[in-house]
């Protein structure tokens, strides 16, 4: 029985080990006029890159993102609780016959 060896596989993955690497950027800008009225922008930035790489670039957003976060569910319970907190002290603050 002979063996079958994709060389396509294997050019593909040594592409995206490369180029998870070395890292890509792929940047655009998309513009939509009217009549000499600019009416719509897009601008598209994306970065292709392993975490190692992302990480010696200074990109770490998944850092400070709170819906990645293992405790978002306890970040939305304290940001809710500390703006009931600040909407009873500037109620409180109002002079009398300003309150609700």
């Amino acid at each position: 029985m002979a063996m079958q060896h994709s060389v396509a596989g294997s050019g593909l993955a040594d592409i995206l080990e490369r180029i998870l690497d070395k890292g890509i950027v792929v940047a655009g800008d998309i513009s939509v006029s009217l009549v000499g009225v600019e009416l719509l922008t897009v601008r598209l930035r994306l970065v292709i890159a392993s975490v190692d790489r992302a990480l010696e670039m200074g990109i770490r957003w998944w850092e400070a993102d709170a819906a990645l976060s293992q405790d978002a569910a306890k970040l939305r319970a304290e940001n809710a609780a500390l703006t009931e907190r600040l909407a009873r002290l500037e109620a409180a603050l109002l002079p009398e016959g300003a309150r609700p």
